[in-house]
């Protein structure tokens, strides 16, 4: 579990007194990624740099790649002489993975790629801050930073991976576009769904399940203020990542993973994309869904697997399936019999 959270409205400005005694010496640098939509922008200015600490900013446009993490990591040590004081992700889920797995590979030899798996760390990673600017993917709290690797898209799932320090900001929310709000609230309220009608269910993951479920009802079926939405979105993203940290997800974001694969599609809509789909696994979290849908005014694209090869099938199916843990607390220790690949293939057909 994350060891030390702050939340509230204005709280990213206490990040230099946070950072401040990490700090092992002023040629020890902080190394700080960040979206590049906040390049130019105020957010940029309130980042307390010191000394040679570096400012890098990322694109969020395309899901985080080993590769990627393998070059930030040889970038850092071409150009400093000394380990880093630590790494800060700030952004969504893209940027938290990433810098998850940026101090992970800075104390671990070896590319990104070979430890994607499970408990395949064997040194602490070096000190991370996780700071989102928008809510739902749980990545701020969850123990596994998920990459695209060349064979696969799979996390690297360690009690190494998790955040030191997490900063929860409502206000740094207010940027985020309509759609990308909905889609990414959305991978929070597919985690509860998935996690609550799961057989790894247990009294933990159910707790924090149903508080994130509660405030996702709230957020996307309620009339509330901007502000107060912020606030309870923010906290629903914390318990459905706490709620999966003890359970797993499911059948959505198996197909997810294969759509993403293939196709490069994000994770929330790639989610959506595949829960509109699910009534006959998940009829009422479907039901609220498309309610959710019809609140807000949300158009999913469609006819994204309809030019698709066998052979793009194939590849998707064979991804998918991969994810063995998320297909078990969806269907049972059976569950090989009842999702053959020639049903996955339905359904990836139907989006």
């Amino acid at each position: 579990m994350v060891p030390r959270v702050i939340f509230g409205k204005g709280s990213f400005s206490q990040l230099g007194e946070i950072l401040l005694p990490q700090r092992r010496n002023s040629e020890a640098p902080f190394i700080f990624l960040v979206d590049d939509f906040f390049e130019n922008r105020s957010l940029a200015n309130e980042i307390p740099l010191l000394f040679n600490d570096e400012l890098i900013f990322i694109s969020a446009d395309e899901e985080p790649k080993t590769a990627q993490v393998d070059a930030l990591v040889a970038r850092i040590q071409q150009n400093f002489d000394e380990l880093p004081s630590g790494i800060v992700g700030i952004g969504g889920g893209t940027l938290l993975d990433l810098a998850k797995a940026v101090s992970i590979l800075l104390n671990n030899d070896g590319l990104a790629q070979d430890y994607q798996g499970w408990d395949l760390v064997q040194r602490p990673a070096i000190y991370h801050v996780g700071i989102p600017t928008i809510s739902g993917t749980g990545a701020e709290v969850s123990r596994t930073t998920v990459l695209l690797g060349p064979e696969k898209k799979l996390g690297i799932n360690s009690d190494h991976t998790t955040f030191d320090q997490v900063i929860l900001d409502p206000d740094l929310t207010q940027t985020v576009p309509t759609e990308q709000w909905f889609y990414t609230g959305m991978d929070c309220f597919i985690h509860c769904i998935e996690s609550l009608e799961g057989t790894y269910l247990n009294a933990f993951s159910q707790s924090y399940g149903e508080k994130a479920l509660d405030l996702c009802k709230e957020v996307f079926l309620e009339d509330h203020p901007e502000e107060a939405s912020r606030d309870m979105l923010m906290m629903a993203s914390w318990h459905g990542g706490m709620s999966i940290a003890y359970s797993q997800v499911g059948i959505a974001h198996a197909m997810s993973y294969g759509l993403s694969y293939l196709l490069g599609i994000k994770h929330g809509i790639g989610n959506c994309l595949v829960f509109q789909h699910l009534e006959e696994f998940y009829p009422e979290g479907v039901k609220l869904f498309n309610q959710m849908l019809s609140k807000h005014n949300i158009q999913m694209p469609k006819g994204i697997c309809s030019n698709l090869s066998q052979s793009d099938f194939d590849t998707m199916v064979e991804v998918s399936l991969g994810m063995c843990a998320l297909w078990e607390n969806a269907l049972g220790k059976d569950w090989k019999s009842i999702m053959t690949p020639q049903r996955l293939q339905e359904l990836y057909s139907r989006i």
